[in-house]
C-alpha cells in the first residue's frame, strides 16, 4: 500500500526532529540538552516534539522498535531444519560480516555510544529495550512450538538466544568505543560468534527447529 502525501510528511518531520536532537545530544550530551531547545532548533513547538516523541529518550532511540522485535523476526524466518538458536546465529553472522550498520558497525557509532555511557537515562532506557527484546522472543518461541503457559523452556530459552546477540552488540559498542574500525571489529565478532556457539548446548541449538516440507 503507497504511502499517502500526509503519512510521509508525518514521517519526515518525525526523522527531521530526531536528526536534529541527535546532532544537539552527540555535540553537548543527553543530559545537557532540553526538550525546549530541541523544539527551537527544529523549529517546531514543544507540543509536536511530544507528539512524536512521547519522551527525551525517544528522540536517541528512535529506532528502538525496529531492535525489539528483530529476535522474533529472525526466529519466525528461520529456514528448514534449522533452529531457533542458529536462525539467529546466522543473521548476526551475516550482519556481522556485512559490516552493517544496524548492529552498530559503521565510522561513527563511537559517537553514539559516547552519549549512551555519559547519561544514565539512555543507559537505563537501553536496558528496558533489552527487556522487552527477551520477553518479546519469549513469547514467539511460545507461539512457535505450542508450548503452554507453564512451560518454563521457551523462556529459558529465550535468554540462551538473547545472549548472542546482546554479547554481539556490547561488544561492538565496546570495540568501536575504544577507537576500532568497522571492518576490524567485524573481523573480532566473528570470531566470537564461533566462541559463543561453541558454548551453547545441543539442546539450546536443537530448539524449535522448523519443519521441513
Amino acid at each position: 500500500m503507497a504511502e499517502g502525501l500526509r503519512e510521509r510528511k508525518k514521517r519526515q518531520t518525525r526523522q527531521y526532529i530526531s536528526d536534529v536532537a541527535t546532532a544537539l545530544f552527540i555535540d553537548r550530551g543527553f543530559d545537557a540538552v532540553t526538550v525546549a531547545e530541541v523544539a527551537q532548533a527544529a523549529n517546531v513547538s514543544v507540543n509536536t516534539v511530544y507528539n512524536y516523541f512521547p519522551a527525551k529518550e525517544d528522540l536517541f532511540l528512535d529506532r528502538s522498535k525496529g531492535v525489539i522485535d528483530r529476535l522474533s523476526r529472525w526466529v519466525r524466518g528461520r529456514r528448514d531444519g534449522e533452529s531457533a538458536a542458529r536462525a539467529v546465529l546466522r543473521e548476526l553472522r551475516e550482519e556481522v560480516e556485512t559490516v552493517s550498520p544496524r548492529v552498530g558497525l559503521m565510522d561513527g557509532y563511537e559517537r553514539f555510544m559516547k552519549v549512551v555511557q555519559d547519561s544514565p537515562a539512555l543507559r537505563s532506557r537501553m536496558w528496558a529495550i533489552g527487556q522487552e527484546v527477551l520477553l518479546d522472543l519469549e513469547r514467539t518461541l511460545r507461539e512457535e512450538t505450542g508450548a503452554p503457559a507453564d512451560d518454563p523452556m521457551p523462556a529459558l530459552m529465550a535468554g540462551q538466544i538473547n545472549w548472542l546477540h546482546e554479547t554481539v552488540i556490547a561488544t561492538i559498542g565496546q570495540r568501536m568505543l575504544a577507537g576500532g574500525r568497522p571492518s576490524e571489529v567485524s573481523r573480532e565478532v566473528l570470531a566470537l560468534l564461533d566462541d559463543m556457539e561453541e558454548l551453547l548446548s545441543e539442546k539450546v541449538l536443537g530448539y524449535a527447529v522448523r519443519d521441513a516440507g
